[in-house]
């Protein structure tokens, strides 16, 4: 947060991909290529206002299990989930948009995917990530850089003059 309101350079980029970039069949036989995950300081930049909607897919890399992922900074809807691959054609169609459940943690299940919608209306810098502790050591972490919107309320409020420097 720090080297965000003060603009400083080289601490984090916002080229966090917005897809997977290597597509591969996630609950099938994955390769042994893919097992290591890439450290990095990606942030994914989203406006103030906008809707969001995340898919969560576990993989059976080592094997599959139930990932309870957590949003900091938001409640969102469970909009939808099932098992195998999430398919963006067809899944979408059974989505609960009438009365969908609202959390800040949710159970993606074994060798399956859940859906979830938020509106970016809180900004700051927000961790999300499996609560599986040693996952986070496994890069199943990221964070969202969410802009300020229009006015005070809308916006990150400066930090005190007595805060110590990082």
């Amino acid at each position: 947060m720090q080297a965000y309101y003060q603009g400083q350079t080289g601490v984090f980029t916002t080229d966090f991909p917005p897809v997977p970039p290597v597509q591969f069949d996630y609950t099938g036989n994955v390769s042994r290529g893919l097992w290591q995950p890439v450290k990095a300081t990606q942030l994914y930049k989203l406006k103030f206002g906008a809707r969001v909607q995340i898919v969560y897919q576990d993989t059976s890399i080592i094997s599959v299990e139930d990932h309870p992922m957590h949003l900091h900074g938001y409640h969102f809807a469970v909009v939808g989930s099932g098992f195998g691959n999430f398919n963006p054609q067809t899944d979408p169609a059974k989505f609960n948009l009438i009365d969908p459940p609202y959390r800040n943690t949710i159970g993606n299940p074994p060798g399956g995917w859940v859906a979830i919608r938020f509106e970016a209306d809180n900004p700051g810098i927000w961790m999300m990530h499996c609560h599986l502790d040693s996952h986070l050591n496994w890069g199943f972490s990221m964070a969202f850089l969410v802009e300020n919107g229009v006015g005070k309320l809308q916006s990150v409020q400066p930090p005190p003059l007595d805060l110590p420097q990082c």
